[in-house]
């Protein structure tokens, strides 16, 4: 009989079954909802037809922090023994121990689906939003094939060097897993510097999803709360990782709501009209102003193709009505001497002039 068997039974006996539950319940609620948090940057992306606003290099350390992450967190003597454990426990038991593996592979799967998401919208001329929406330049192809390509390289760096130490049946495995997830910490500590650095120069959200840093943010500090319940100071490495992350996406979620806040203050600012119907600008002066109060680009009594100087249906009808009410009002004939167009209201001089 396996060694496992008497150390599964053992850490069996020593978590009731009600406290089980309660871990199963707590780890599925951490997973559905980490799955839940992915989902609007992933709309947005698709919706808005291209990732502008979002950094190349946020998406390449992203993505190599969650795949260190990963495979930090199997690699790890306590995640191995859960594994080992569920050939001798029952399933309920065994859910309980791999849970925690599991919400680092939910994360890995869904980073690794906006990596996707990027590569195949970085292109600013497939967009689905007006050009004048869109912030800065789209990266070049040659920036888009170096994060593809990094992430590839350093993919299979882990597999490989993870498949030959378990083959040997390295003692360096431990050592080969804390690595792992120092390096996910560095990744994932540095990771959100290009991207706050692109959402202060482009004074714009883009892509970014607001809905997702919202949900992430607190989330981020329970994921590491209850890793640290499960691994203790030991998996620092693990748990260390969502702490620093959660801290540092909460920087870029206070930067994005400030510039999307200062957005639709200009937006409902410029959508303001005063009693003419016309933009309020307050900025704008007027080029010429008339006596009746109407300046150059606002028509007349006589000015011709009412329709450029609308914006809406309301407002042409208000400048019909207007110039109707207008001429209604003339007193005096257009054609007549001292009409519009005759700066001489003497007939006699009038008749001069003709003369």
């Amino acid at each position: 009989m396996s060694i496992w068997w008497y150390q599964c039974k053992s850490w069996v006996s020593l978590v009731p079954t009600r406290a089980t539950t309660k871990l199963i319940a707590s780890y599925s609620l951490i997973l559905v909802g980490l799955l839940i948090s992915y989902l609007p940057q992933m709309v947005r992306i698709i919706t808005r037809g291209t990732s502008e606003g979002i950094s190349p290099y946020f998406i390449l350390l992203g993505t190599t922090s969650a795949t260190s992450g990963f495979a930090n967190i199997l690699l790890l003597e306590q995640s191995r023994h859960d594994v080992a454990c569920c050939k001798e426990i029952e399933t309920f038991q065994c859910v309980a121990g791999v849970l925690g593996i599991a919400q680092l592979g939910v994360q890995w799967i869904c980073f690794s689906f906006i990596f996707a998401l990027f590569l195949v919208f970085f292109r600013y001329n497939t967009s689905n939003v007006p050009e004048e929406e869109l912030g800065g330049e789209a990266p070049r192809w040659q920036t888009a094939l170096m994060v593809a390509s990094l992430t590839l390289v350093h993919g299979l760096a882990v597999i490989i060097v993870t498949s030959m130490l378990v083959y040997v049946g390295s003692p360096g495995l431990n050592m080969w897993a804390q690595s792992l997830g120092l390096m996910a910490a560095i990744l994932a500590g540095i990771q959100y510097f290009p991207q706050i650095w692109t959402t202060y120069r482009l004074k714009h959200v883009g892509s970014l999803s607001i809905p997702m840093m919202c949900i992430q943010t607190p989330g981020g500090f329970l994921f590491a709360g209850s890793l640290f319940a499960r691994l203790g100071w030991a998996g620092w490495s693990s748990w260390g990782i969502f702490l620093l992350t959660a801290t540092m996406q909460g920087i870029l979620l206070g930067l994005a709501i400030n510039y999307e806040v200062q957005a639709r203050r200009d937006n409902a600012a410029a959508n303001e009209t005063d009693e003419n119907g016309r933009p309020k600008s307050p900025h704008r002066t007027p080029n010429h102003l008339y006596a009746n109060g109407l300046d150059d680009d606002i028509p007349g009594r006589y000015s011709g193709h009412p329709e450029t100087y609308a914006d809406n249906t309301e407002q042409l009808a208000r400048i019909i009505d207007r110039q109707d009410a207008e001429a209604r009002a003339e007193r005096q004939p257009l054609l007549q001497p001292g009409g519009i167009g005759i700066g001489n209201t003497d007939p006699k001089t009038h008749n001069t002039a003709r003369r």
